[in-house]
């Protein structure tokens, strides 16, 4: 008795999927390059040297943006209709684990992070981006980035700040029902 097994086809990788591993590999290698060629020019304990104090500002970065981001919660709590600018935590955040991971392109790239203009274009980026995700018409499952930002979309909508009307459904009494005449006090805010 032969059993034929059915051939399931794997899901198709989408093309960001397909070209992280290779951006990743790329990035390594142009790391490694670069702190040869630097160590080259300044020397290896030089070049040491200008690694850990990367890590040590970057652990600084990461320390400041999380007291600036515990002082707005603070604040926020204190008085929840303050108009909270915006930290940019996150952001701050990311460069500061850039500045953190050995090599200097991952710190060029932290500085643009860190600088109010090319942050600015950055956050525009991003914002582009996820605008083109969420707009995105894969099917469901076709596409894990466009479902995650459908999901984080589906949560944002349900806190008490989003757009769903928090609320209770009271059916009515059963039996028979006459004309509403009895008093009700009017709608204050």
């Amino acid at each position: 008795m032969s059993q034929q097994a059915t051939s399931a086809r794997p899901a198709r990788r989408g093309r960001l999927a397909r070209s992280v591993p290779l951006l990743i590999a790329a990035w390594l290698v142009l790391e490694i390059w670069l702190v040869t060629v630097v160590a080259g020019w300044v020397g290896w304990f030089l070049t040491l040297v200008l690694l850990l104090a990367g890590v040590f500002v970057g652990g600084t970065v990461i320390k400041r943006a999380g007291a600036r981001a515990f002082r707005a919660a603070v604040e926020l709590s204190q008085n929840p209709k303050s108009a909270q600018p915006q930290t940019g935590t996150s952001m701050t955040v990311l460069a500061g684990v850039l500045l953190i991971l050995p090599g200097f392109l991952s710190d060029l790239l932290a500085v643009t992070f860190l600088l109010p203009p090319t942050r600015a274009l950055w956050r525009t980026l991003g914002r582009r981006i996820t605008g083109s995700v969420l707009r995105s018409t894969a099917p469901v499952g076709a596409d894990r980035i466009a479902d995650a930002m459908r999901l984080q979309e589906q949560l944002r909508i349900h806190r008490p700040d989003g757009k769903v009307v928090q609320g209770e459904v009271v059916d009515p009494p059963v039996g028979p029902q006459g004309p509403d005449t009895g008093y009700r006090p009017p709608i204050t805010p």
